[in-house]
């Protein structure tokens, strides 16, 4: 079964047998697709839109993909990104540069995301954008037009998505930009991945300094371009074989790239600390495996993998490790506050962790009783419905309610899962 189903229940029960032994074909990078097929619009302008998507293979087929797929192939008065907070800044100043008025808006959660820096900055560069209800979020209303540039400031701890929406379509602005960040800069790899696939299409663009960044309005060649798997889906995989009680467990991901710009490819070291190892075979697989011992406590900083949070907080829980995480500030404004859903979620399985600062996260083993019969809340976030799921190896039967959420980076992460099952794969009620 390759297509996802509709059907999905208001929950799932979850039952991970005791013996760990899989391969797995990750869906591509939901990051990677989304910016290739902004870049591939504004490289191919001028010709069929259908084209610029025909050029980018591979697309992730995940929630958050289709809205670029669909808005980037018929643009239309009103576009409605639903919960996808990528597509929702990537095609603000997308939609700015692209004469018409047209409105953008989302889901309800997505209303209450904070756009003001963005929206600023375009506004700085001579976008018409306008606020249809609060001030400084969703929805806008844009009439697009053709945009200066020339040198903008923006802070470097908002969402690096604000900074790559800039970077994107800084090439066909009249004066190109100069793109200055003040502060902390938050999520780095994300912009050098932004920077390189640019690179990738024609672009002229470059670090000219370490809080400066430099594009020249040359704009973009058209080419063919492949996309790659998604390292932050392998992360919930690592997790399975670190929480294991097989001692011989063994998965194997098919898809990612050796030699990756995504910056969520740390995870193959991260989980080094917490007793699997992962060896790229000749056939391009990377095996994951179980060897020594997790790391009594853990310490690291998030700032440049974010997306990795969740897993690695549900993982150090369950392996009994100790943990002090910082660089977390971003989880705050993402699908859901992830900090303080991480905290009531995990209390349901027995775990007490503690915040602190709006950006770290700890825990020093304290305990409080199990829920009877524990379901998991998702906060409409795909990343919480996929960290928890590996803790029914030690919760067995443990419920994620609306598990529809995957399908915004990971759409057949249950097919996945419950083909992992000795029994049937089929998704049950709880």
């Amino acid at each position: 079964m390759k297509e996802q189903k509709s059907d999905l229940p208001a929950n799932i029960q979850i039952h991970i047998p005791s013996i760990l032994r899989t391969g797995v074909t990750l869906p591509s990078s939901k990051s990677i697709s989304n910016r290739a097929l902004l870049i591939s619009s504004l490289a191919n302008e001028g010709k069929a839109p259908e084209e610029a998507v025909s050029k980018v293979h591979h697309i992730s087929d995940c929630d958050d993909s289709a809205v670029m797929v669909q808005t980037v192939s018929h643009l239309e008065e009103m576009v409605n990104v639903g919960a996808a907070g990528t597509a929702m800044r990537f095609l603000t100043a997308y939609i700015s540069t692209i004469p018409g008025c047209r409105t953008i808006t989302g889901s309800a959660r997505m209303l209450q995301r904070p756009i003001a820096p963005l929206v600023q900055a375009l506004q700085d560069m001579g976008a018409d954008i306008s606020y249809m209800q609060q001030e400084g979020f969703p929805p806008l209303r844009i009439n697009g037009c053709t945009l200066r540039g020339g040198r903008v400031e923006m802070r470097g701890n908002v969402s690096s998505q604000f900074i790559s929406a800039l970077l994107m379509i800084a090439p066909k602005l009249r004066q190109g930009l100069t793109l200055h960040l003040t502060g902390d800069i938050i999520s780095r790899p994300y912009i050098n991945m932004t920077l390189k696939m640019m690179a990738d299409f024609g672009a002229l663009a470059a670090w000219t300094a370490e809080d400066e960044i430099g594009v020249e309005p040359t704009g973009y060649v058209p080419r063919e371009y492949d996309v790659e798997s998604d390292w932050s889906a392998s992360s919930y995989w690592f997790e399975m074989v670190a929480v294991s009680g097989d001692t011989d467990a063994e998965v194997t991901l098919r898809g990612l790239w050796q030699e990756s710009m995504q910056g969520d490819a740390v995870v193959k070291d991260i989980f080094r600390s917490l007793g699997v190892s992962a060896t790229f075979k000749n056939d391009g697989s990377l095996k994951l495996r179980k060897e020594g011992k997790p790391v009594d406590c853990f310490h690291y900083d998030f700032v440049n993998c974010p997306d990795l949070a969740q897993t690695i907080v549900v993982t150090c829980a369950l392996l009994g490790t100790h943990f002090h995480l910082t660089g977390l500030q971003s989880l705050k404004i993402k699908e859901t506050d992830r900090i303080e859903a991480l905290k009531t979620e995990l209390r349901k399985l027995g775990f007490v962790v503690t915040s602190k600062n709006d950006s770290e996260l700890h825990w020093e083993g304290e305990r409080c009783p199990v829920d009877k019969n524990p379901a998991i809340d998702t906060y409409e976030d795909h990343r919480m419905a996929m960290s928890f799921a590996p803790a029914a190896i030690l919760f067995p039967g443990l419920v994620i309610n609306n598990p529809r959420v995957v399908r915004k980076s990971y759409p057949h992460f249950w097919e996945e899962v419950f083909q992992v099952a000795l029994s049937n794969p089929q998704q049950e009620k709880a």
